[in-house]
């Protein structure tokens, strides 16, 4: 009975696969690389005077237009010079107008880091006090929304693309050569070839809209096009493409004249191909070193040939993995996947390994920086789950090894075998042949002594009887004369009959030809799939394929995650890197007793602030006696200070609304983070006491 997948090797595929769609669904847009390390006026901060600049400062360079960086007043209305320039390393500044008035600005910014990422933010900063404002800055920073989501769908094409067509093409060269002949390889390695080429072109149009507006519209902008094609990612996307139109010289000379050719005759063709294809692979895996993480930071230049290696060396081990697992489940009958090809992948993959491993540990120390960046950034989280697919991965694929190599001891078991059916059928095939030949040449020999004895007895025959035997002939001859003319007048008709039943004939005989090949396809996949060691090593190549799938969405998710390195770094500059904190939602209620130390100074004092955000809030306050009653007292203030930023304490004041109620609007909160919230009550004219109770606000 034929042998099927496993209910649990399945089963853990699918989870695989659900583990890799979550992990895609929770990408959400490209985390920005660049953080904003510093900035003058600082985020928050109530300065005397309006300053002459507004100055920020990235971890990285960033790339700038006259939109970049932008200041805006309480109403909404922009007050720099729209030149923002560079001072100096990694600092930008603009100008401002003269003779601003007092109240809160907005400073909002745009920006494209060095490793491509665009980078988004706003804070606010007050001249001689806060005050309201009316600019509202979008939630959806850049790089998201639906632009941004293509962008990042488009990201994952690409990468699967190349590690198909790089791994599926060096699976072929170095370790099975007869596949370049296999339909599903030739289409497994031109469909990589495809998405990568169709990825490369929609990353290129969505370019210009995903760094700057995010509008659907801004897509097919050709002047906007055009700006990108100046940039360095606009140009490593074109260098991809041309590229790519050496890989389809490539497919074509390895599924064309290198299948044609015979196997002594592919030796020779084997090296150039070879040659020519690492060039290709080297240069499209270039596109993404010279235009990403590695091309910026710390050793960049020798940061982007190992960025070349690490990336090759997954093509080539998780391309050429699921090349072996289609070659394995999907391939023909009559070409299955020898146990030598296998044999030469496990040496391939080990050495693909051996790179990874290298280059990881490069990599891991030039992004994190510190120990602690494993545990407390997104980014060394993520590397930590790829470090373990990859453990995981190499621990199934020592069972592979372990399949491949019992697989290859039975085939030479297997090889004898038929040997030995082949040899006795031959022998069997000669001892009828010889059996035959006798038979012939015993029945030759009882017939030339029958004819001689004919003979003899014929000569001895009388005058008679030759007379009736010349009767007989003539009358024979004449109606041999009489068929030859009856076979003359039908022998039109019987022709015609012959080649119709001819035609009839060829065709059935290709009917029959192909029914057998099928029952013959059919029979040989039965027993291909019946052997135990190519089951058992299929299915351990399933559950590797299937690991490799989450492994590439989490080294694609972790390219576009901010590096451990850059996100301590803003950290311990003060600010996120994002620029701005979520807004939270809900109001804050404290409740603060208090005793002034007379005979009625006691009750407690209850602070509302809703919605407990930055911006403006509703502040209302409650006093109440010891028994729950309205306490009304001649004076209450209330300040609010955010000691770590050094802010404040900015101070509120109250209007009495009623009984035991005071309640202010607009109070602005100019930054997230955790604030101190005084209160002072007075009961007398001597006898006052200020209480304080910390919140997070934002």
């Amino acid at each position: 009975m034929t042998q099927t997948i496993a209910p649990r090797v399945r089963t853990l595929v699918l989870l695989l696969l659900a583990a890799a769609c979550a992990l895609l669904a929770g990408a959400g847009p490209a985390s920005a690389h660049a953080a904003l390390t510093g900035s003058d006026p600082r985020e928050g901060a109530v300065v005397d005077k309006a300053p002459a600049q507004v100055s920020l400062t990235f971890s990285e360079s960033v790339s700038m237009d006259d939109d970049s960086l932008r200041v805006l007043d309480p109403k909404g209305k922009r007050v720099d010079d729209g030149k923002p320039s560079g001072t100096g390393g990694t600092a930008y500044s603009v100008k401002l107008h003269a003779g601003l008035p007092d109240g809160t600005y907005t400073v909002t910014y745009q920006v494209v880091s060095a490793d491509s990422h665009p980078v988004s933010g706003a804070y606010t900063f007050s001249v001689g006090a806060p005050s309201e404002t009316s600019v509202t800055v979008s939630g959806q920073g850049a790089g998201g929304g639906f632009v941004g989501g293509l962008y990042g769908v488009g990201r994952y094409v690409s990468y699967a693309g190349f590690a198909v067509l790089v791994g599926g093409a060096a699976f072929v060269l170095a370790c099975w050569p007869r596949g370049s002949g296999v339909r599903v390889v030739q289409r497994f390695v031109v469909s990589g070839w495809l998405s990568l080429t169709a990825a490369t072109l929609l990353l290129l149009l969505l370019r210009g809209s995903y760094t700057g507006s995010g509008k659907v519209a801004d897509v097919f902008d050709l002047g906007l096009l055009g700006d990108v094609l100046q940039t360095k990612a606009g140009a490593a996307l074109v260098s991809r493409l041309l590229l790519l139109a050496a890989a389809a010289l490539f497919i074509a000379v390895l599924f064309g004249a290198y299948d044609k050719r015979e196997d002594e005759e592919k030796r020779d063709l084997t090296f150039g191909l070879a040659v020519g294809g690492s060039v290709v692979a080297v240069g499209l895996a270039a596109t993404w070193a010279m235009s990403e993480h590695a091309s910026v930071g710390l050793q960049a230049g020798l940061a982007m040939p190992v960025d070349v290696v690490h990336l090759i060396a997954v093509a080539t081990w998780l391309g050429g993995l699921t090349a072996l697992l289609v070659a394995l489940y999907r391939g023909p009958a009559d070409t299955p996947v020898p146990a030598l090809a296998v044999s030469r992948f496990s040496r391939v993959a080990f050495g693909s390994v051996i790179a990874l491993v290298v280059t990881g540990t490069y990599q891991s120390w030039r992004q994190l920086g510190s120990w602690t960046a494993f545990t407390d950034t997104r980014y060394g989280q993520l590397l930590l789950v790829k470090i373990g697919l990859v453990a995981v991965l190499v621990g199934v694929a020592y069972f592979s090894r372990r399949w491949t190599a019992q697989l290859a001891e039975a085939t030479p078991a297997a090889a004898g075998a038929a040997a030995a059916r082949r040899g006795e059928k031959g022998a069997g095939k000669a001892s009828t042949k010889a059996s035959g030949n006798a038979s012939s040449k015993t029945g030759a020999k009882a017939s030339a002594n029958a004819s001689a004895k004919t003979g003899t007895k014929a000569g001895t025959k009388t005058s008679g009887d030759a007379s009736a035997k010349t009767g007989t002939k003539a009358s024979g001859n004449a109606k041999v004369a009489e068929k030859e003319s009856g076979t003359t007048k039908g022998s039109g008709t019987a022709k015609e009959s012959g080649a119709a039943k001819g035609t009839g004939g060829s065709q059935r005989a290709a009917q029959l030809a192909r029914q057998r090949a099928a029952v013959d396809a059919a029979r040989q996949k039965r027993q291909r799939d019946a052997d135990p060691n190519r089951f058992g090593l299929r299915r351990s190549v399933l559950a590797e394929a299937g690991i490799a799938v989450v492994l590439l969405v989490v080294t694609t998710v972790l390219t576009q995650t901010e590096p451990g390195r850059t996100e301590e770094e803003a950290k311990a500059a003060g600010t996120s890197s994002a620029g701005s904190s979520a807004p939270a939602t809900g109001a804050v209620t404290l409740d603060m007793p208090f005793d002034t130390g007379s005979q009625n100074g006691k009750g407690v004092v209850r602070v509302e602030l809703d919605p407990a955000r930055v911006g403006a809030n509703d502040l209302h306050l409650y006093v109440e006696r010891p028994d729950g009653t309205a306490f009304d007292i001649p004076e209450v203030k209330v300040a609010l200070t955010q000691k770590a930023k050094d802010i404040g304490p900015l101070p509120v004041a109250p209007d009495h609304i009623t009984t035991g109620h005071w309640s202010a609007s607009g109070v602005q909160i100019p930054m997230a983070g955790d604030w101190e919230v005084s209160v002072t009550v007075r009961t007398s004219d001597i006898d006052q006491v200020t209480i304080s109770k910390n919140t997070q606000i934002g």
